[in-house]
């Protein structure tokens, strides 16, 4: 059996590790991968610029800068859960992608033969899934060759 635990570092997504460990433990697992996914796609055209001009080099790098703090974020929350794990003497690898986080969950629990997807029911932003939908519902709705189990 192989789980695939999603993290985005949330109060959720704690519990989804915590759930996973116990199927972990009690079950045959043969592969535990803890994945997170970040966004990098920044609307320039949306950003207040002054009329008539786009962004300056320095504005660039700004973003450049906050982007690679987003990666650095997102690798510090996979190690934190891949430690959790490791107390819970459950050994794991670790996926960071970049993307659309539903689409690239569903998409890798696919192309890697996963079993099961533990999500946990909310992110770290409920604003975020009134604007953007629910990344939990979304996997359960497209995983179609995957069980996905939703933690409260």
């Amino acid at each position: 059996m192989k789980i695939l635990v999603c993290t985005d570092g949330s109060e959720h997504s704690q519990k989804a590790l915590e759930k996973a460990a116990v199927i972990a433990t009690g079950c045959q697992v043969n592969d535990v991968a803890v994945m997170h996914v970040y966004d990098e796609k920044i609307n320039l055209s949306a950003l207040p610029w002054r009329e008539g001009a786009g962004p300056t080099k320095q504005d660039m790098e700004r973003f450049r800068k906050v982007l690679e703090e987003n990666k650095n974020e997102a690798s510090k929350i996979l190690q934190e859960a891949q430690k959790f794990l490791e107390t819970k003497n459950v050994k794991s690898r670790t996926i960071l992608k970049e993307g659309h986080p539903a689409d690239t969950i569903v998409k890798t629990a696919c192309d890697e033969g996963f079993d099961m997807i533990v999500i946990g029911s909310r992110g770290r932003s409920g604003l975020q899934k009134v604007f953007l939908g629910s990344v939990s519902s979304a996997v359960v709705q497209e995983s179609d060759n995957c069980s996905v189990l939703t933690v409260k």
